[in-house]
């Protein structure tokens, strides 16, 4: 019996044990699972904001490289259109006119021509071609010999844009540029041929007395020129500037009707030298600027011209006491109240007349004004002058 008691005993105690030995167990089991499934709450939030701060990285690296990409992609696409669209150096006569064939062109040139005449920009030559048709030729100043020659093609492609750019001016007191020759070393330009000479040359002979230009037709003449500055100036865009004007460019047709020259070719040939011209503005020369303001202060010295008959360049000028030039001259008589004086004596006829030149001694005043911003434009000056005669 004690035994049994005792074995009992026993029994008991080893259930108790192995009791207690599986509670342990199944809470340690319990505690790793939570530790598995929730981690510590002290490590959540580092790992929270790192995963932020790579996920907003990508996506700003992900911006700059598709920007970046997008910004070199356009810049290829432009530099290729740019370059399939601009101009082609072309070799050989381009023409705009029906009337002039490549080949007559190429022939005409290549024969014996007819000198009319020199400029610092180039020569005058008279020439006929195979149908007949009398053209005359510009021939510019040939390219600099050591020039670089990507420097030189640059050139070449430029005066060719401007050339063509030319070609479509159509205005009745502009010469129109008919054709235009590409040479190894320079560029030949095309224009009708108007056999009665230049305003420079109508001058000259009123001043030897071989011709008499009333004052209907001086006045025609400087209604023909400012009407062409306004075509250039406010007509065309961009706005057209002549660069050069005086006496020499202004073409007389058989009615005196004026057409300018060279529109533009001084911009084209930076080696003009347009101070002995003495038709140039003040600004030229003092801060080499050229706007629309410096064509009307030539203007105004080939109004001058017109009105005294007399050459700017003339020793007359320098001697007088108000003088130096055309312009202070005139200036002075006009302040002076005297400024009949200055007027071409074989023109004073009729009283109505000489009021109207008179008036126009102020308007070559106004226009002669050092500061520029003093001068009228030539949208202005067209009214103002067409309105002492009707045409």
């Amino acid at each position: 019996m004690e035994k049994r008691r005792y074995s009992s005993q026993i029994s008991n105690k080893g259930r108790a044990l192995l009791l207690l030995f599986c509670l342990c167990l199944h809470y340690t089991a319990v505690q790793c699972q939570e530790s598995k499934v929730t981690p510590p709450s002290t490590s959540r939030p580092p790992q929270f904001k790192m995963g932020l701060k790579r996920i907003l990285i990508s996506i700003l690296l992900g911006v700059l490289t598709g920007l970046s990409a997008a910004i070199l992609f356009a810049c290829i696409v432009r530099f290729f259109v740019r370059y399939m669209r601009r101009t082609p150096i072309l070799k050989g006569p381009v023409v705009f006119s029906p009337k002039i064939t490549t080949k007559s062109l190429q022939s005409a040139l290549e024969n014996e021509n007819q000198l009319l005449g020199s400029s610092s920009n180039g020569k005058y030559y008279r020439t006929v071609l195979d149908n007949g048709l009398t053209i005359a030729v510009k021939r510019l100043e040939a390219f600099e010999i050591g020039s670089p020659e990507r420097h030189s093609k640059s050139v070449k492609r430029r005066i060719q844009q401007e050339l063509e750019m030319l070609a479509g001016l159509r205005h009745r007191n502009l010469m129109s540029l008919r054709a235009y020759v590409r040479e190894p070393d320079r560029f030949s330009l095309v224009y009708d041929y108007v056999p009665t000479g230049s305003l420079e040359d109508a001058m000259n002979r009123v001043r030897e007395n071989e011709l008499q230009l009333g004052w209907e037709v001086r006045l025609r003449i400087a209604v023909g020129v400012i009407k062409g500055l306004r075509y250039l100036h406010f007509e065309c865009a961009p706005q057209i500037l002549h660069y050069n004007l005086k006496p020499r460019n202004v073409i007389l047709d058989a009615e005196f009707e004026p057409r300018l020259a060279d529109c533009g070719l001084a911009k084209l040939l930076p080696n003009l030298d347009r101070a002995t011209s003495g038709y140039s503005a003040p600004e030229c020369f003092q801060n080499c600027r050229y706007t629309d303001k410096s064509d009307i202060f030539s203007f105004g010295m080939i109004l001058g011209v017109l009105l005294t008959g007399r050459d700017p360049a003339d020793p007359f000028f320098g001697e007088a006491a108000t003088g130096g030039s055309l312009g202070r001259w005139l200036r002075h008589l006009q302040q002076a109240g005297e400024a009949r004086e200055a007027l071409d004596k074989s023109i004073l006829g009729e009283e109505g007349e000489e009021d109207e030149m008179l008036m126009a001694v102020r308007i070559a005043v106004v226009c002669l004004s050092d500061m520029p911003a003093d001068r009228p434009s030539s949208d202005e000056l067209v009214p103002m002058l067409s309105q002492l005669h009707s045409f």
